[in-house]
């Protein structure tokens, strides 16, 4: 016993981890799942000239985030090209179409054959999305002298390629789920962010090279914006909540009292806004793009310009003003569709419960809506500054081939932590220490 105690936590939990047969088999069991993802990740399809789409996937902010969420198999143009990204936005629509439409928001309300439902509906509306997006993807790269004429069966084929390995990673990251550790759809993405990491420590020699100071300053605020984000989505407010029971015994009713707490989280909408944000940013430069002169610089050319996320300061200042601006807006209108959703004042009405000293009720709505627009603008004004940090380090250090997207930072952070959590929770449950105590 006293050499458990003498161990590093972290080191003894992995310990635990593989001494009990079931939790070893669900991570072996995630981790091979994990290899057959990258194996996908290269494998390639036809007809595109690698070097130039590495070159345009450089340029382009929007779509280095979308090779983000596939784990570099767009820029690679294999048949996990789209990742699960049309998964998520399917995932999105129906978050948003819930609360708005009736008949959906019954079925939600069902349980969890309701659930059911609803996920079936969403994989349904993954095929229609994932097809729009394979074929828009050929589009853009036929439009930029990326890829060159193809046939309408070479062009289906592609298509139905690319539609299918979504379906398939979708498939595998519910595995995960089912049998393995962790959110499997988060973990395939977590694992893309991991993969590309690699790339960056390449660069570091160069960084080095070019400014030894800068690259300093940008490891301290790597790390201080890795803290900031740990901090910021751990926090919540704790709103404390009674309920009065009853009870009876011997033919007499007992009234009972007890007391829990809601958390309300600071940053409720998560990585959303961020990416409602940067789509809503790179379309008006890739509509620009379409009717830009390169040699009579003309209207188009000037908005191209100013929504060109890899300009220094003083013209990159607008895009990343707006930028911030529009992470701002997105999180109260993201985070206030949550709330809706969760409906807390009639469930505590209908559960018995009560916030001490606030009256049930249209006061309680009230109250509860008054603290979230409060914790709204702090995970606001928190998603704001992760989306400009890049902008910022790049700026202060003068670096930037080790520009890191802080929303895989966001990311990976997040889905690290919650599979911690999982994983802390089964050693738990087993009366082993876990990891955070």
């Amino acid at each position: 016993m006293q050499r458990r105690e003498t161990q590093p936590r972290l080191i003894q939990a992995m310990k635990d981890i593989f001494a009990l047969p079931d939790l070893r088999r669900k991570l072996l069991f995630t981790l091979a799942i994990l290899v057959a993802f990258r194996f996908m990740v290269h494998v390639p399809l036809p007809g595109v000239d690698i070097d130039a789409l590495h070159n345009f996937f450089e340029q382009h902010q929007l779509l280095g985030m979308l090779d983000l969420f596939s784990g570099g198999a767009m820029k690679n143009f294999s048949v996990a090209a789209m990742g699960v990204y049309p998964y998520i936005t399917a995932s999105i629509i129906m978050q948003l179409l819930v609360p708005v439409i009736p008949s959906l928001q019954a079925i939600s309300q069902q349980g969890e054959a309701g659930q059911r439902k609803i996920n079936r509906i969403t994989h349904w509306l993954t095929l229609p999305l994932a097809a729009l997006q394979g074929y828009g993807q050929l589009t853009i790269l036929h439009s930029q002298n990326i890829v060159g004429y193809l046939e309408p069966l070479t062009v289906t084929t592609i298509v139905i390629s690319m539609t299918a390995g979504t379906i398939f990673l979708v498939w595998l990251g519910e595995l995960i789920t089912e049998r393995g550790i962790g959110n499997g759809i988060s973990i395939i993405i977590f694992a893309g962010i991991v993969a590309s990491l690699a790339e960056k420590v390449g660069r570091g020699e160069l960084a080095w090279k070019q400014s030894p100071v800068g690259f300093i300053t940008f490891i301290v605020v790597s790390l201080a914006t890795l803290a900031f984000i740990v901090m910021f989505i751990e926090a919540h407010r704790r709103i404390p909540v009674q309920y009065a029971r009853s009870s009876f015994r011997g033919g007499r009713m007992y009234r009972q009292s007890g007391s829990t707490y809601i958390p309300l989280r600071v940053n409720t909408a998560g990585m959303i806004p961020l990416i409602f944000a940067i789509a809503l940013m790179q379309f008006p430069r890739l509509i620009a793009s379409y009717f830009m002169n390169p040699q009579n610089p003309n209207f188009w050319n000037a908005i191209y310009n100013v929504f060109d996320s890899a300009a220094s300061a003083p013209s990159g200042l607008v895009y990343w003003g707006l930028y911030f601006a529009l992470v701002i807006g997105f999180t109260f209108f993201y985070t206030m569709i949550i709330f809706e959703q969760m409906n807390l004042p009639k469930t505590l009405q209908q559960q018995g419960g009560f916030i001490p000293g606030v009256r049930p009720g249209k006061t309680t709505a009230d109250y509860l809506d008054r603290v979230t627009k409060l914790l709204t603008f702090g995970g606001a004004l928190f998603l704001g500054l992760v989306a400009i940090i890049p902008f910022i380090a790049r700026e202060i250090t003068g670096i930037t081939a080790l520009t890191v997207s802080s929303t895989a930072l966001l990311i990976a952070v997040g889905v690290a932590l919650d599979t911690m959590k999982q994983l802390e929770s089964q050693l738990t449950m087993r009366r082993y220490d876990g990891f955070l105590k």
